[in-house]
């Protein structure tokens, strides 16, 4: 099918150091330009983000440190990425929440006015989410081909929702599935480990995505400034983030996660600290102490005696 076109459509797609639109740096930028007439130009930058990528990103697009070190910046290559998009409208997956913002964010950095009042934007996820609703109801038309019934009440819900999981394991029960590193398996069957796999493929610490496992099994926070780096990596740098999470507004079982890292951490550390060495017995300053008097035993008087006291009172 030919798109019907009144004016290019440019399809783009980032990927970047993270998902923080105003922090993270483009690394990578690919357009494809749709013209009205049918044809296509295609177009890709690597771009030096002037930034580490952490390994936890880049072992989801595979581009590292070493593969755009002596890339461009996005400031060297604006204009040119500007001139090439021109008067298209835009097009993407998941384009409005980050590409778009994203791609704004840089050519402001890099001062190019890139005017978006007359532009359209198409999000392509967008059209598969409202298509394909998400929602209990459709699930459960979807895999079980009937109306559900009293939705949002909750027992209707979780009987909709054990149907729901047993019509999944009987349509994918032989479905390959690809993840980000290119690793195919069959997933969804019938093993409650196996599930837990699957369905918890970002390895929650605490559930609110504050705190997530790295490949090496290690809590990192997954937020801000230290996203990427373990727990114990940022307590040793700067052990007041600790105390800074712990006064902000996160959730409880945030804080009762942070507090199991900071203790782990706290521990280690007192592990690793060289015990003090002891004084060997009889070196060094023996403690002053005063010795205890001791009352000498009365002695029976004697002529002796008798003659010191009439000298010492005269008698």
């Amino acid at each position: 099918m030919k798109l019907n076109l009144k004016r290019p459509l440019a399809f783009f797609d980032l990927e970047a150091t993270g998902v923080n639109v105003g922090s993270d740096r483009i690394v990578e930028i690919a357009i494809l330009k749709a013209l009205p007439d049918g044809t296509e130009e295609v177009k890709t930058w690597r771009v030096n983000p002037e930034m580490p990528i952490p390994l936890q990103t880049s072992l989801i697009h595979g581009i590292y440190d070493e593969d755009i070190k002596n890339a461009p910046t996005f400031k060297q290559l604006a204009a040119e990425i500007a001139g090439f998009i021109g008067e298209a409208d835009l097009a993407g997956y998941n384009s409005n929440k980050f590409d778009i913002p994203m791609l704004l964010e840089e050519f402001l950095r890099a001062e190019i006015d890139f005017d978006m009042n007359e532009r359209k934007f198409v999000d392509v996820q967008n059209i598969f989410h409202q298509m394909e609703q998400r929602t209990l109801k459709a699930a459960y038309k979807f895999y079980c081909q009937e109306d559900l019934v009293n939705a949002h009440a909750a027992e209707a819900d979780v009987i909709a929702t054990y149907k729901v999981l047993l019509g999944q394991l009987e349509m994918y029960k032989e479905t390959q599935f690809e993840d980000k590193q290119g690793v195919k398996s069959v997933p969804v069957v019938n093993d409650v480990d196996a599930l837990h796999t699957f369905t918890n493929l970002h390895k929650p610490v605490d559930f609110a995505g504050r705190m997530v496992y790295n490949d090496k099994n290690e809590v990192c926070f997954n937020f801000g400034k230290h996203k990427g780096k373990t727990t114990a990596e940022v307590f040793a740098i700067e052990p007041s983030y600790y105390a800074w999470m712990k006064q902000g507004d996160f959730p409880l079982y945030t804080k009762k996660k942070l507090d199991e890292e900071w203790a782990k951490f706290n521990a280690k550390k007192n592990e690793n600290r060289p015990a003090k060495p002891q004084q060997p017995q009889g070196q060094g300053n023996k403690p002053h102490y005063n010795k205890p008097k001791v009352d000498k035993p009365a002695q029976p008087i004697n002529n002796d005696m008798l003659e010191q006291l009439k000298m010492k009172f005269g008698k």
